[in-house]
């Protein structure tokens, strides 16, 4: 991964029509990263990156081409059809059809923003050094996604520490009365910016959490073009914050031990 100083800036504006490839690979960047910090199996072709991450951590497949070749899609079927987890695929595209795996689908949007500020940072958000800031960002998330295969939680294993020294990625904590309230990752990778996991404890939830650690992650990014795949609650908080929807993501999942056709 590129590092945020010397990610190059883009020579022409981000368009629209972009995101989907944009956030496929800041996406292959990312659980490339994950994969490896985790010592999990990463495969990678044109058309997907695949990491595979056992009984807890799952399954992530991420599309990376609109055009799957016949060889491409019968290697990501037997990796679906094999997993010992939970299946995750992300398809920004949503060109690549799985019915034939038996998974469940739904769509969600990614999102692009143009570079510029939002607002003043805000004090009570860090950017995470410490194993204890980790291990609580770890929490945040599991918790507020409701990570059922991370549990019991284990330190280090969403997050390990070899994540955040890679030079791409940064994880960001949200403090309420010196309590850690929210988390989100943020990537940097070949120009351009990306969100993940923005969580909030449950107990924080509707008191801004949300948007206090986005706004904390964007005062240590460079003046990028973002992107992220955003769901139904989350839209909303993102398009305060600049964001615009580009295009229709397609997300197919199965639990451990799905049939497949």
């Amino acid at each position: 991964m590129t590092t945020r100083s010397t990610s190059p800036r883009r020579s022409s504006p981000a368009t629209l029509a972009e995101a989907p490839t944009l956030q496929a690979r800041n996406s292959a960047a990312f659980w490339t990263a994950t994969g490896r910090s985790r010592g999990h199996e990463v495969v990678r072709r044109r058309g997907f990156v695949a990491v595979d991450g056992g009984e807890r951590a799952g399954l992530r497949i991420l599309i990376q081409e609109p055009d799957l070749d016949p060889g491409e899609l019968a290697e990501l079927s037997e990796l679906v059809r094999r997993a010992a987890g939970p299946v995750n695929v992300e398809d920004p595209f949503s060109s690549t059809d799985l019915n034939h795996l038996g998974m469940r689908n739904w769509q969600m949007p990614v999102m692009l923003r143009p570079p510029g500020p939002v607002g003043d940072p805000v004090p009570d958000v860090i950017r995470v050094r410490r194993p204890e800031d980790l291990q609580a960002a770890e929490r945040i998330v599991i918790e507020g996604f409701e990570l059922a295969g991370f549990q019991p939680h284990r330190p280090g294993e969403l997050f390990p520490s070899a994540l955040i020294e890679d030079s791409g990625v940064d994880v960001f904590v949200a403090l309420r009365d010196g309590v850690p309230a929210g988390a989100c990752v943020s990537v940097v990778d070949d120009g351009i910016g990306s969100h993940y996991w923005v969580a909030t404890s449950p107990e924080f939830r509707s008191r801004g959490v949300g948007r206090a650690v986005m706004l904390g992650s964007f005062a240590h990014l460079p003046e990028l073009p973002l992107t992220l795949t955003s769901s139904k609650l989350g839209r909303p908080l993102y398009e305060s914050l600049g964001y615009v929807a580009a295009a229709p993501s397609t997300w197919w999942a199965a639990a451990p031990g799905t049939p497949s056709p």
